[in-house]
């Protein structure tokens, strides 16, 4: 087991290198001089130059990747070229609106995408498992600001059940909090539970197929006993796998929900440094991004051990 996980460990950290490669040529891959794009249409030689003196680069590319990449592993992501304060001072100050809005969606989504897989697979063929994937399919052709927008018209607008757009921290009350989330998690979910439930129908369906769940079902075994204990389980792989893809999904729909809902999050954070061409900016959410996304990924093949020991070998 320890081997397994240190090989992992050490695939991740090859996996954030390479990213972090990438991240750096941002800057140097757009097109055009960079200090020129940062400076503005009506900048001057000398304002060109001094922002070129500013980042660095006037350097040899080797030079300013090692210096760069050496600050990050110091937990420095620079300095924002618009509002001059530290990058990383910038993102925790927008973490939580971002962090609550992927928490609430990531468990909200799984019990309910879960649960309708499960449904659908022991109705397969039922008018339950038609409407069920049904609303799947429908969930996940929908884009997310249509969503978003068709939940504030319906429930914000005309039956004025819940707020239009904004966030409030968590500090003011559990109620205001969860009050402000409804919406957007609603909508940045719809796309997840379609994914997760679909995979999990068809996961189960496959388990539900094989000769130790009719055995299970010939000596009598409860039907929630048989589903959840003995065919879940072992169509936990392919479920767990379709969580940890989704999670990039997830990642992108966050910038969409938090410039449709006005949430001040990473997301929108991510927006205004794009209209800025705030490069510093662009690099670290990404780079910080891409960790999460890496480090899910790495927790995702820890659980495929527990749900198959057979993997760790």
């Amino acid at each position: 087991m320890l081997a397994y996980v240190m090989r992992r460990l050490a695939s991740t950290v090859l996996v954030m290198g390479i990213v972090a490669v990438f991240v750096f040529l941002l800057l140097h891959l757009s097109p055009g001089d960079p200090a020129a794009i940062i400076a503005g249409d009506n900048a001057t030689s000398a304002q060109i130059a001094a922002i070129r003196e500013r980042l660095g680069l006037n350097e040899p590319l080797i030079v300013q990747f090692l210096r760069w990449s050496g600050r990050i592993v110091q937990g420095d992501f620079g300095i924002s070229i618009f509002s001059n304060e530290p990058v990383l001072r910038l993102i925790s100050q927008r973490v939580q609106p971002t962090v609550s809005l992927a928490l609430t969606t990531i468990g909200v989504a799984v019990a309910l995408a879960v649960s309708f897989g499960v449904l659908a697979a022991w109705k397969a063929g039922t008018w339950i498992d038609r409407c069920l994937m049904a609303v799947s399919v429908a969930g996940f052709s929908v884009p997310v600001f249509v969503v978003g927008y068709l939940l504030i018209y319906v429930f914000s607008i005309t039956l004025r059940w819940l707020p239009v757009q904004g966030y409030v921290p968590i500090e003011q009350g559990v109620g205001p909090w969860i009050e402000r989330l409804v919406l957007p998690s609603i909508a940045l979910g719809l796309a997840y539970v379609a994914l997760i439930a679909r995979i999990t129908r068809a996961s189960m369906l496959e388990v539900l197929a094989e000769d130790y769940i009719r055995t299970a079902r010939a000596k009598g075994v409860a039907t929630a006993p048989m589903l959840l204990k003995h065919a879940l389980k072992n169509a936990g792989v392919p479920i767990v796998t379709v969580i940890g893809i989704g999670v990039a999904l997830l990642i992108g729909g966050v910038v969409i929900t938090e410039t449709v809902f006005n949430i001040p999050g990473v997301g929108r954070l991510v927006v205004d440094a794009i209209q800025k061409r705030d490069y510093p900016v662009i690099q670290g959410v990404i780079l910080i991004f891409s960790g999460v996304y890496v480090l899910v990924n790495l927790l995702v093949d820890l659980t495929y051990t527990l749900l198959d020991p057979r993997i760790r070998y």
